[in-house]
């Protein structure tokens, strides 16, 4: 609702026996593996439409890897919208392997030295790589100063992924022919946060690992000679993998492709899984299925608790309304529990762009982003179904749009998800306490129904309702010990996100950001 943005997405594709054809393979040709990664982006455009990008990997050319990347969206990026120059792209980086990237960025600028992946040229051929990486180190801050402070690198990027860059190539420098699994089991005692890596180098090895907590998703298969992984387990079902052949990358292992073959091996111990809620509730695409649990049908559960809830009276002039996109199965679900219609009364423009939009304030990014449709909502009751109220500031011009256009006679908004009380490190777009709109009504972590009120009269609605933190689980279908739920439980499952949100409520207590009620007592 308030365009809350996710880190990115990563994806890698092997073709490991180049004697084997696959039948997934475009011509069942090994060097034509690589054309499978744009479709794999594309499937995974809802974690990133900033920048997209790919590193092939062909034995047979001067450029061992090559990286293709640019800002913009992935047909962009590839011109697929052109097949000519599109064939002739994926012509010159033809290769037997490959990592792609979609990006959005809780850091770093929007021009292409930012896009991923990030290649590093050498000589010797285990010392060039590229790599790609989905999530966000907590402790960022403290790795950065330390490089500047102790080494003579030069970092030129306000970026997590910079970082890494300098990290694995120190690792290589000291030690060459580092064993992958020897790597990762340093990076892992140095990073905090989330951080699944996709990496190849110009021997055309491979990795691709998921942090300790397995915080952000990550899927592979394995289909004969071909390996493929994504952060999307739907970008596996559209190259024509098997379902009961995609499998979920457990937190702290990795998949290592060299000259041994493919194998699964354990990195790290996991102190904790600690699944990201807001996978399921928001980011993920609602045809994937991660975790041993399905995105669509945690939706749809999360709908129904909302019907469980509902005291506002039912009638023949009340409906459903979802806020488009990602609301729409807890909206019909919450409909037919509660036999009502669930009715499209708010259109979304998909086809305006973000730069498009980029300059204008809020009401007009809003009017141009929706369109409400009265011949709907008029004289109606409306539930407005939404995932999520970060910074309302939309929603409240949504609400202004639905009641001047749409002439609707009430809006009640029900939100599928808890209040969200406390910032993120781990890869979502909400950094500090001052910007979210709950945690200025709030008094302790458990709301009230007079502390929605108040939020209702703020934002222009009838009244407001959100689910309570203990519905999340179950609706999910993962113990709660499992998942991360510190945006709405302020329970960070590392040490640099409790530091960091410490710091947080310290700063809001002593007036850097305007005061807020739920920390005052901390």
């Amino acid at each position: 609702m308030d365009d809350l943005f996710h880190e990115c997405g990563i994806a890698a594709v092997c073709h490991f026996e180049t004697d084997k054809p696959s039948e997934l393979v475009p011509d069942k040709d090994p060097n034509q593996a690589s054309r499978l990664v744009p479709g794999m982006l594309l499937d995974m455009q809802n974690r990133g439409q900033l920048a997209a990008g790919f590193t092939t990997f062909n034995p047979y050319r001067l450029q061992l890897i090559d990286t293709h990347k640019d800002v913009g969206g992935v047909a962009e990026v590839f011109q697929m919208n052109h097949q000519e120059r599109y064939l002739n792209l994926m012509q010159e980086y033809a290769g037997q392997a490959a990592i792609g990237h979609v990006r959005y960025a809780t850091c770093g600028r929007d021009d292409r030295s930012y896009a991923q992946p990030f290649e590093r040229h050498h000589i010797a051929r285990s010392k060039w790589f590229s790599f790609v990486f989905n999530g966000q180190l907590a402790n960022y801050l403290e790795l950065r100063e330390e490089i500047l402070q102790t080494t003579d690198f030069h970092l030129t990027r306000e970026t997590d992924t910079e970082i890494l860059n300098h990290l694995i190539s120190r690792e290589l420098s000291e030690t060459p022919d580092l064993d992958f699994l020897v790597l990762l089991s340093k990076l892992a005692q140095r990073l905090d946060g989330s951080w699944n890596l996709a990496y190849m180098n110009a021997n055309g090895d491979m990795f691709v690992s998921r942090d300790p907590r397995g915080i952000r998703p990550l899927c592979y298969a394995v289909d004969g000679p071909l390996f493929a992984a994504a952060s999307e387990s739907v970008a596996l079902t559209h190259l024509g993998f098997a379902e009961d052949s995609i499998q979920n990358l457990e937190p702290g292992h990795a998949i290592i492709i060299d000259h041994n073959g493919l194998r699964v091996e354990k990195y790290a111990e996991s102190p904790r899984k600690a699944h990201c809620f807001f996978e399921w509730i928001y980011f993920a695409n609602a045809a994937s299925n991660f975790d041993d649990a399905g995105v669509y049908l945690s939706r749809k559960r999360l709908g129904e608790e909302l019907a469980r809830r509902e005291t506002v009276p039912i009638d023949e002039d009340t409906i459903v309304v979802p806020v488009p996109d990602t609301a729409k199965a807890a909206a019909d679900s919450m409909a037919f529990e509660l036999k009502v219609p669930s009715l499209e009364g708010l259109i979304r423009n998909r086809y305006i762009g973000r730069t498009f939009i980029e300059g204008s304030n809020r009401a007009d990014k809003v009017r141009m982003k929706y369109t409400p449709l009265p011949e709907i909502m008029d004289g109606k009751r409306v539930l407005l179904v939404d995932d999520s109220i970060v910074r309302a500031t939309t929603l409240k011009e949504l609400l202004r749009l639905l009641r001047e256009r749409g002439r609707a006679r009430e809006i009640h908004v029900r939100i599928a998800c808890p209040p969200i009380i406390a910032p993120c490190y781990y890869g979502i777009d909400m950094s500090t306490i001052g910007e979210l709109f709950a945690p200025d009504f709030m008094a302790d972590t458990v709301i009230t129904e007079a502390e929605e009120q108040a939020m209702a009269d703020e934002i222009g609605a009838d009244s407001l309702r959100y689910l309570p933190v203990e519905a999340i689980a179950e609706c999910v279908g993962l113990p709660r010990e499992n998942l991360c739920q510190a945006c709405v439980d302020t329970i960070y499952p590392t040490p640099a996100g409790e530091e960091l949100f410490r710091k947080a409520v310290i700063s809001r207590q002593r007036g850097n950001q305007n005061c807020s009620r739920i920390f005052d007592s901390e």
